[in-house]
């Protein structure tokens, strides 16, 4: 797993890190994916609009309730000056790092100008890294970018570069552009030049969804560590089979299936409680949705599952699923994609 990956001075214990994802890496997330194995996680992007900070929206995104350290907080924004600000309200409530977002394609993000569509404008960019780091203090500021705007325009080198002179502490690079969004298969030339260039650590992330694949990326690009996203959705686990996987060179077995589903269980009482009965509840649907894709009769469930109105009925649901699963199998079963494509088109 080579030394940890040091961000001022806090020394994460691995090179295996979730990625930021609005709607998906709240605190429950966070907490289970570390659990499972994953070195470190960000938080969702929270807003620098200051009229939005108390909203009951922002105040769950930047909960941080019984959360390991250190703490670490993505803003979003396009005004360098509100940047900075946004950067001095998230330390004093527990950030102990700050993230940049330039790597979001959302449309309601880049539409503003702010996500990835900030590498377009360049000396925007970099007086808002340059704000956030002086805001900061002590406290590290990270930046996550893409490669650049669009296949002909991959500036991802030349902002590392000048955010590493302002005083960024890690870059973490998605390899793909802001007009790719997420189509199209990520590409690791670009992170690996932008390792090369830099002294600071740097972070690859883009379509790493196995083992394999984790080692492949990390040994192409010399990356620091690699970052994990949609991989991780239903399946949190991937971390600790990662690490395994570099650790030992062998695979690990898949987990059990009332393993599984302990886990999930968990997960969904966190994320209740956090959320309320009416919202938890149905923002819990694609956590669901997400951990029974891919196995034997998951698609039905998962059907007949939106249609619960009560998180008990939900969790009442989902270990019954889980028992007549283990019946069948002792761990989780995967099907082969056919088979899923076809169960999915019959069950539609």
């Amino acid at each position: 797993m080579s030394a940890p990956v040091q961000i001022g001075p806090h020394a994460l214990p691995n090179r295996l890190f979730v990625a930021p994802m609005a709607g998906v890496t709240d605190r429950p997330f966070r907490q289970l994916c570390r659990r499972l194995g994953a070195g470190y996680a960000v938080s969702e992007m929270v807003t620098s609009r200051k009229d939005l900070w108390h909203s009951l929206k922002t105040s769950r995104r930047a909960n941080h309730e019984g959360e390991p350290g250190p703490i670490a907080v993505q803003i979003a924004g396009t005004d360098a000056q509100m940047m900075a600000e946004a950067t001095v309200f998230n330390i004093e409530r527990g950030a102990q790092i700050i993230d940049i977002n330039m790597g979001c394609p959302a449309k309601k993000v880049c539409n503003k100008w702010a996500g990835s569509a900030l590498m377009q404008d360049e000396a925007l960019a970099l007086s808002i890294i340059s704000a956030v780091v002086d805001a900061a203090g002590d406290v590290p500021v990270t930046l996550k970018m893409r490669t650049g705007w669009c296949a002909t325009e991959k500036n991802a080198i030349h902002i590392a570069r000048a955010a590493e002179a302002a005083g960024v502490a890690m870059v973490t690079v998605h390899g793909r552009t802001r007009e790719q969004g997420y189509k199209g298969e990520a590409e690791y030339d670009t992170i690996a030049a932008v390792k090369a260039a830099l002294a600071i650590p740097v972070v690859a992330n883009g379509d790493i969804d196995s083992p394999q694949k984790a080692r492949e990326v990390l040994a192409r690009t010399g990356a620091d560590a690699v970052m994990i996203g949609r991989a991780a959705q239903g399946r949190p686990w991937i971390f600790r089979e990662i690490a395994h996987f570099l650790a030992t060179g062998e695979e690990l077995p898949a987990p059990g299936v009332r393993e599984a589903c302990d886990w999930l269980v968990e997960h969904l009482h966190d994320h209740y409680s956090l959320y309320g009965e009416l919202t938890g509840m149905r923002s819990a649907r694609k956590h669901i949705g997400w951990a029974v894709r891919g196995l034997p009769g998951g698609e039905a469930f998962r059907q007949r599952m939106n249609l619960l109105e009560s998180s008990q009925d939900q969790v009442r649901a989902l270990t019954g699923w889980f028992d007549a699963l283990a019946d069948e199998h002792d761990r989780l079963p995967v099907m082969a994609a056919a088979q899923q494509l076809e169960e999915e088109e019959t069950t539609a």
